[in-house]
C-alpha cells in the first residue's frame, strides 16, 4: 500500500524521504507509515518480555522497541529474539540505549546482531569530551552489523551543549526568539547535526531516522515540520509522554494528525500511560485507528456506531456495538492469514430508523436497531441490500456470524 496524499493543498507537503529498512518493515518513501510500540518488561526477564512482545505483535505492532540497559538485558536480546522465532514472530526489534550503549554493544556482539535497529539519544550518549567519541563507537558498531539507527532527540534530555550554543546565538540576535522556539531549534540542530557525524563516521543515510520529540502538541508540530523542511530523512513522530486515558489519546491524535496531513512521518508511536492494570497494547490500537480514520492505512474492519439518542432504547445497540468490536479484532489474526483484504471491510451498528438504514447501507454489511416506538426487528444489510432481519436476544452472535459469512464468501483466500 502506498502512501495517501494529504487532502489540504495550503499547507507545506513534505517531499519523499529516502528509505531505511529495518528487518523486512520498509521505512519511509512510499512506504505505509509503520506503527512502532515499545514494552515495558525488565528486558531481562526474558519470558515477560517475550510474552509482551508477542501482545504488542498480535495487536498489529510492525516494530517493537525493548530497553537495553545494563549487562543483563543485553544477554537476554538473543535469548528474546529466539523465543519469539519460535513461536513464528518475526517482529523486528529496536533496542533502546542510554548512556552506556557503546560499552554494551560492544561487549555484547550476540545483542547487536539480534536487534533490527539502534535507537540512541544524542542528548545522554555521553558528556563533555566523551560524547563524541561514545556516540562514534555505537555509529561504528552500527557500521559493523549492518543495522540502521533511530537518532531521537527529546526535549527531555537535549544535548546542553547544543542548547548553550542555540542559546547564545539567540541573545545576540536584535530581537531574540522566545524561549520554546530556542529550544524547537536546538532540538532540530540536534538531530540534523548528530545525522551529519554519523554520515561523516560512515553511516548511510539510507539507514538514519530521526526523531524529536517534546510533550507539547503545538511544539512537537512546529518541531517537525522545521526537520522535515531541513532534511529528507525518515522521521520517527511520537508525543513523548503523552500521559493516560483520553488525555493521552487526545493529544496524540491531535498532533500526530496535523503532521500526518501534511506527509510528515514515517513511523509512530502513541507513548500511552496504561491504567492499572491494563493492557500495553492499546498503544497500538490507537496508532492504527489514527492511520485508518485518516484514511492512510488499514488494518481491522472499522465499526461505524450511532452516539445514542432519545429516540434509541435502552443499551442494546451499544453492547451490540462493543460486541462485534471486540470479535473483529479478535478474529483479525487469523483473517489476516487467510484473506486479503478484509481489513477494508465496513460495519455499521445503528440505533433507530433516522440514520439506521442509510448508514448500514453504506457498510459492506450494516445493521439497524430498532429504537424507541419502532417495531422490534433489525434488518441487516449486505453491500447495500437487505437480506435479512434479526429479532429476539441473540442478536449479537447472529450478527458477528453473519459478519464471518460475509469474510468467507466475499474475501479471496490466501494461498497455504
Amino acid at each position: 500500500m502506498t502512501r495517501v496524499s494529504p487532502v489540504r493543498t495550503d499547507s507545506p507537503v513534505r517531499r519523499p524521504t529516502r528509505s531505511v529498512r529495518v528487518g523486512h518493515v520498509v521505512i519511509g518513501s512510499d512506504a505505509p507509515v509503520v506503527v512502532q510500540a515499545m514494552t515495558s518488561t525488565d528486558t531481562a526477564d526474558v519470558g515477560a518480555t517475550v510474552a509482551q512482545i508477542a501482545e504488542l505483535f498480535r495487536a498489529g505492532s510492525e516494530l517493537v522497541r525493548v530497553t537495553v540497559n545494563n549487562e543483563a538485558s543485553a544477554q537476554a536480546v538473543p535469548h528474546i529474539r529466539e523465543r519469539l522465532a519460535a513461536q513464528g514472530i518475526d517482529v523486528p526489534l529496536v533496542g533502546d540505549f542510554h548512556y552506556n550503549g557503546h560499552a554494551l554493544l560492544a561487549k555484547e556482539p550476540e545483542c547487536a546482531a539480534s536487534l533490527d535497529k539502534f535507537r540512541i539519544n544524542p542528548g545522554n550518549v555521553g558528556a563533555g569530551a566523551r560524547r563524541d567519541a561514545q556516540f562514534a563507537e555505537i555509529i561504528e558498531l552500527a557500521c559493523k552489523h549492518g543495522k540502521p539507527v533511530r537518532i531521537g532527540v527529546n526535549w527531555g534530555s537535549l544535548d546542553s551543549s547544543v542548547l548553550a550554543r542555540v542559546m547564545d546565538e539567540n541573545a545576540a540576535r536584535a530581537a531574540p526568539l522566545p524561549a520554546n522556539a530556542v529550544m524547537r531549534e536546538a532540538l532540530v540542530r540536534s538531530a540534523l547535526e548528530s545525522a551529519a557525524q554519523a554520515e561523516s563516521l560512515g553511516l548511510a543515510g539510507d539507514r538514519i531516522i530521526l526523531s524529536a520529540k517534546v510533550s507539547s502538541v503545538q511544539d512537537l508540530i512546529a518541531a517537525y515540520r522545521e526537520l522535515a523542511r531541513r532534511c529528507d530523512y525518515p522521521l520517527h513522530l511520537g508525543l513523548t509522554e503523552a500521559g493516560m486515558g483520553s488525555k493521552g489519546i487526545v493529544a496524540s491524535t491531535a498532533a500526530l494528525a496535523v503532521l500526518l496531513q501534511e506527509g510528515i512521518g514515517d513511523t509512530i508511536r502513541v507513548s500511552l500511560t496504561p491504567e492499572p492494570g491494563g493492557s500495553r497494547s492499546q498503544e497500538v490500537v490507537v496508532a492504527q485507528e489514527i492511520l485508518q480514520t485518516m484514511g492512510l492505512r488499514a488494518f481491522v474492519p472499522m465499526v461505524t456506531a450511532c452516539p445514542g439518542c432519545g429516540r434509541t432504547s435502552g443499551t442494546v445497540f451499544q453492547e451490540l456495538a462493543a460486541h462485534i468490536q471486540r470479535h473483529v479484532r479478535d478474529r483479525m489474526p487469523q483473517w489476516r492469514t487467510e484473506y486479503d483484504g478484509v481489513e477494508n471491510m465496513a460495519l455499521a451498528v445503528m440505533g433507530c430508523v433516522v440514520n439506521g438504514p442509510g448508514e448500514s447501507r453504506h457498510a459492506n454489511v450494516g445493521i439497524s436497531l430498532p429504537g424507541s416506538g419502532e417495531a422490534p426487528a433489525a434488518p441487516v444489510f449486505v453491500d447495500g441490500q437487505k437480506t435479512v432481519t434479526l429479532r429476539g436476544g441473540n442478536i449479537a452472535a447472529e450478527f458477528a456470524a453473519l459478519v464471518d459469512d460475509y469474510v468467507a464468501s466475499h474475501y479471496a483466500r490466501k494461498p497455504v
